[in-house]
């Protein structure tokens, strides 16, 4: 006959744990859908590489502070792609077209070609030749398209 004690391969025993036993914390925490913390990181594939553009997640707190206390530009929105995560502005003074990076706007809307922008600017590193927006805010929909919000929702300006 069996054993009425014996515990059957499917249910393994729970370990028994103390209410009292302190809860042990170590830092950083690990958040479920966090990816700054994980603990294996997966190897870079062949051909993949880094990201050289900082992001709001990547860059410096004194590089932040610096496009923060940095004068405001206006511009347009030359294009911006949402699945590439990046697009460019025409500065309203004129000269080269601004890089602009999905992270770096501000507001409900997704730029469309021809939305009026407001603006701060960033240097790009290593070298710090070129600049790219940072603090991106649409301030004048472009009349007559149909713009789409980050949720997916289009509305018709």
């Amino acid at each position: 006959m069996s054993d009425p004690d014996a515990s059957s391969p499917a249910d393994p025993p729970l370990p028994l744990t103390s209410p009292r036993t302190p809860l042990q914390l170590s830092f950083p925490f690990l958040r479920e859908g966090s990816r700054v913390w994980e603990r294996e990181r997966k190897p870079p594939q062949p051909g993949e590489l880094p990201s050289p553009l900082p992001t709001k997640r990547t860059r410096t707190y004194s590089a932040t502070v610096r496009a923060k206390s940095g004068p405001v530009f206006k511009g347009v929105c030359k294009n911006f792609s949402r699945s590439q995560g990046h697009g460019f502005i025409r500065p309203s003074h004129g000269g080269e077209d601004i890089f602009v990076h999905i992270s770096d706007i501000e507001g409900e809307y997704v730029p469309m070609e021809g939305d009026e922008v407001t603006y701060k600017v960033c240097p790009i590193p290593p070298k710090n030749q070129k600049i790219q927006a940072v603090d991106v805010v649409i301030t004048h929909l472009n009349p007559g398209t149909k713009h789409e919000t980050w949720s997916g929702q289009i509305i018709s300006s």
